[in-house]
């Protein structure tokens, strides 16, 4: 069963923009906080961005004020506007639920590659 589908990703040249979409099952997202996550070659995965249900976000300092994490309860949907892209932003980012100690089986995540 496929729980999260990642989208958006591309190539960027820095400075540029990116939106990547997660749809998510409606168990988990009706359920959990959600998070976005990324993993650069050669590095662990690391937190980018949650959001709950509530509304309350928080991002991982380097992207602050860059990223901006938002979530659509009719469409089961969280996305990750991007922009001023960096070459250190490049990655695979995923998504999964976040907050709770415990993740899903990732699904395949959306390649970011920032470059001139």
């Amino acid at each position: 069963q496929v729980l999260f589908v990642e989208s958006g990703g591309g190539l960027v040249q820095p400075g540029g923009s990116l939106r990547l979409s997660c749809a998510a099952s409606r168990r988990i997202f009706n359920s959990y906080a959600m998070g976005w996550y990324r993993q650069a070659p050669g590095k662990s995965r690391e937190t980018v961005a949650t959001i709950t249900s509530s509304g309350s976000i928080n991002y991982v300092d380097r992207v602050q004020g860059r990223f901006t994490i938002s979530r659509d309860d009719a469409k089961n949907t969280v996305f990750l506007q991007m922009n001023s892209l960096k070459p250190e932003d490049t990655a695979v980012y995923y998504c999964n639920r976040a907050l709770s100690g415990y993740f899903e089986v990732w699904g395949q995540g959306t390649l970011v590659t920032v470059s001139s």
